[in-house]
C-alpha cells in the first residue's frame, strides 16, 4: 500500500495539517474505489476516522489549489535539467442539472456541439524529455452576462454580414490606421492571460519557461499579442488556407511607404526553397517546409511550418500550418513542440476516467473548484505513484495500481476479522496473492512469491 500521507506532507506550508490528512485519506480512497466518484462513494472507501461529514468539510474548505499543484510537481515531478513547455486548453463536463455554479452550455469537441455543462481551463508543464504533461493550474470559466450577450450579439452580426449585400472594394471613406499590436483582448484572453501570469509567478525562482502552446482556437493575433505581454513565445496552428505573404524583396518603385507583402503562399505550389525534409511512408510522402512569412493580421513576421502529405497513388494532397513568434526555433522543433500539446488531453481523460472529473455532483462555487482540481491533483500524484511502482514492474499501469491498493484493502480488513492474525510471512504471501487479482498486468514477481 502506497504511502500516501508521506507524498503530501510537503504541501504544509500552503495547507494545515488537517487539510493534509483529509486529503491523504481522500486520495488513498480514490486509488481503492470502484464506481462513480462522488463524495458518498469516496466516504464509504475512506475507512475509519473519514466520516462523509469529514469528506464535506474537505470539499467546503477553500484551498490555495495553484500553490498545491505547483508545490507537489516542484517536490516530487520537476527536473531541473528537463525543457517543459506550457501548454493550455479547455474541457468541457457535462451536466444536466441546473443549479451547479457555473453550468451554461459551452462547444464539445467529442459531441461537435454545444452542450449543457461546466468548462475549465487548465495549464500543464509539459516535459520534453519525458514526454508526458502536468497539470499545474485548473479554473473554472463562469461567462458573465455580458459575455453572453456579446457572444450573441457577434453571431448574430456574423449572419447579418453574411446575408448583407458585399461592399465596395477598397477602403472604406473615413477610416484610420490602427496599430496591429494595439489589440483589446476578449474576456477569454484576459482570463486566461491572468491564469498565466498568476502561474509564472509561482514559478519564479526555479522554473523558466519560453514556449506557450496552444491549439488552433488561439492561432491568431490577439492570442500573439496575449502571448508576447506574459513574456512567452507563442506556438500554436493557423487555418489551412491561412493568407500569409512572402517578404518583399523587390526594387523601391520609387514613391509612397516602401512596399512590405510580396507575393502570396500557394499551397498548391509551395517553393522549393522552403523544403526542409522529405519522408516516404508506404503511400504517403510528407514534406516539410519552414519560411518567415507574413500575415496581415499579425504586427511581425512569423515563424511558419507546412506540413504536406501526398498520397502518391491518388495524388490527394493535405497539409498543416504551423507557427510559432520565435524566428529562430527550428522545423524540428516546433512540430516536436506542437506535437506535445495533446499531452494534455490525456490529463483530462484520466481525470475524467479514473478520479472523478466528470462524475462529481457538487453544486456549490468551492466544492466544484475542489473537486475539478482534486482530479487534476491525482494525475499528478499518481504519476509519482506509477513512476517508483514502474522501477520493479515496468507494465504497470493506472487500473493495475488501482487493483494492487484494492486488493491491499480487501486483506487489511479480512484480517482485522481473524481471532488470530497471521504470522508475517503468510500475511505477506496473501497480500501479494490477493493484490495481484484483477491487474491488466499480473506481475510476475508476485506471482512467483506466492
Amino acid at each position: 500500500m502506497p504511502d500516501i500521507l508521506a507524498l503530501v506532507l510537503c504541501l504544509q506550508s500552503c495547507l494545515t495539517i488537517t487539510t493534509v490528512r483529509q486529503l491523504s485519506r481522500i486520495t488513498l480512497a480514490l486509488l481503492t474505489m470502484t464506481g462513480r466518484v462522488t463524495m458518498l462513494g469516496i466516504s464509504r472507501w475512506s475507512g475509519d476516522g473519514a466520516s462523509y461529514r469529514t469528506i464535506q468539510r474537505f470539499f467546503t474548505t477553500v484551498i490555495p489549489w495553484a500553490q498545491v499543484l505547483c508545490l507537489f510537481f516542484r517536490q516530487h515531478l520537476f527536473r531541473p535539467e528537463d525543457v517543459y513547455l506550457l501548454a493550455g486548453d479547455e474541457v468541457v463536463v457535462t451536466k444536466a442539472g441546473k443549479h451547479t455554479f457555473g453550468v451554461d452550455r459551452f462547444f464539445s469537441s467529442i459531441f461537435q456541439h454545444p452542450v449543457p455543462g461546466l468548462a475549465f481551463f487548465s495549464l500543464a508543464l509539459v516535459s520534453t524529455t519525458e514526454r508526458r504533461a502536468f497539470p499545474v493550474r485548473i479554473e473554472q470559466v463562469v461567462r458573465s452576462e455580458a459575455e453572453k450577450a456579446a457572444s450573441k450579439a457577434k453571431a448574430g452580426a456574423k449572419k447579418t454580414k453574411e446575408s448583407a449585400t458585399k461592399r465596395k472594394p477598397g477602403r472604406p471613406k473615413g477610416s484610420k490606421t490602427k496599430p496591429k499590436a494595439d489589440i483589446t483582448l476578449s474576456p477569454e484572453l484576459q482570463r486566461i492571460q491572468t491564469l498565466i501570469r498568476d502561474l509564472l509567478q509561482l514559478l519564479t525562482g526555479w522554473l523558466s519557461l519560453t514556449y506557450l502552446v496552444l491549439d488552433g482556437h488561439f492561432g491568431n493575433s490577439a492570442a500573439f499579442q496575449m502571448a508576447h505581454q506574459c513574456g512567452l513565445q507563442l506556438i500554436s496552428k493557423l487555418r489551412s488556407d491561412a493568407a500569409l505573404y512572402e517578404p518583399y524583396d523587390g526594387p523601391y518603385q520609387g514613391r509612397g511607404p516602401r512596399r512590405k507583402y510580396g507575393a502570396k503562399l500557394n499551397y498548391a505550389a509551395l517553393p522549393q526553397r522552403y523544403l526542409k525534409e522529405t519522408t516516404v511512408e508506404g503511400p504517403i510522402e510528407t514534406r516539410i517546409y519552414q519560411a518567415e512569412l507574413l500575415h496581415k493580421d499579425f504586427p511581425q513576421p512569423l515563424n511558419v511550418v507546412i506540413i504536406e502529405k501526398r498520397n502518391r497513388t491518388t495524388q490527394k494532397r493535405g497539409h498543416v500550418v504551423l507557427f510559432s513568434s520565435d524566428l529562430t526555433l527550428g522545423s524540428d522543433k516546433l512540430v516536436e513542440y506542437y506535437s506535445l500539446r495533446f499531452q494534455i488531453e490525456f490529463t483530462f481523460r484520466d481525470a475524467k476516467q479514473y478520479w472523478g472529473l466528470e462524475d462529481f455532483m457538487n453544486v456549490k462555487d468551492t466544492a466544484v473548484r475542489n473537486a475539478a482540481n482534486l482530479a487534476l491533483f491525482m494525475v499528478n500524484l499518481v504519476a509519482v505513484l506509477l513512476r517508483d511502482a514502474r522501477q520493479t514492474d515496468p507494465q504497470c499501469s493506472v487500473l493495475d495500481l488501482k487493483a494492487q491498493c484494492r486488493g491491499y484493502t480487501y486483506v487489511l480488513e479480512t484480517i482485522k476479522l481473524l481471532p488470530d492474525p497471521p504470522d508475517e510471512y503468510i500475511m505477506a504471501q496473501i497480500v501479494r496473492q490477493v493484490a495481484s487479482l484483477g491487474r491488466i498486468h499480473p506481475a510476475e514477481s508476485h506471482l512467483h512469491a506466492a
